[in-house]
């Protein structure tokens, strides 16, 4: 009796009615529909990306601002609003210690800001000078220099109206 019974759960665990046969056969072609749906679905998406891909803005004229301390040399590109297009520094392009507030750092951050901004077709630059480094002059020739017209030059370094507050007097 045992056996038989054994016997009779391997028998129902086997498929031997047609229906069973059928419903795996039904069950694989739905199987492929969403496999063919989800390749649709990819290439729409990849259309999809492909249409919203970012159209560049011309920017024929713009504004150049450059900031040269003792310690560093700052250019940043703006477009005639004021929002920036391109930036470097001279630590940014690796640039370390006193080498940073050099005429030659100074031409090279300017190349690098010109081949970031090349992409909008700037031609025309106002220039804004802020700082007393020794990179001001040589910020400003480069930019000459590297097919872009300089409309106007600017000198913003603050100065004082007063000046400081004098030390005390000293007492002897």
């Amino acid at each position: 009796m045992a056996n038989e019974d054994i016997k009779n759960n391997e028998d129902s665990q086997k498929p031997d009615s047609k229906s069973e046969a059928v419903a795996s056969a039904e069950k694989k072609p739905e199987v492929k529909d969403t496999e063919d749906n989800s390749k649709e679905l990819a290439a729409e998406k990849a259309a999809a990306k492909k249409k919203k891909r970012k159209i560049r803005r011309q920017i024929l004229r713009g504004q150049a601002h450059i900031q040269c301390t003792y310690n560093n040399t700052i250019v940043n590109v703006s477009d005639a609003q004021g929002r920036t297009v391109a930036w470097s520094s001279a630590g940014s392009l690796g640039f370390k210690g006193a080498k940073k507030a050099t005429p030659f750092a100074a031409t090279q951050i300017v190349k690098s800001v010109i081949d970031k901004i090349q992409k909008f077709g700037m031609q025309e630059v106002e220039v804004y000078l802020k700082g007393v480094g020794s990179g001001r002059e040589a910020a400003v020739r480069a930019l000459a220099n590297n097919n872009l017209d300089i409309v106007m030059i600017k000198d913003l370094t603050p100065i004082p109206h007063n000046g400081c507050r004098p030390k005390k007097p000293r007492r002897v």
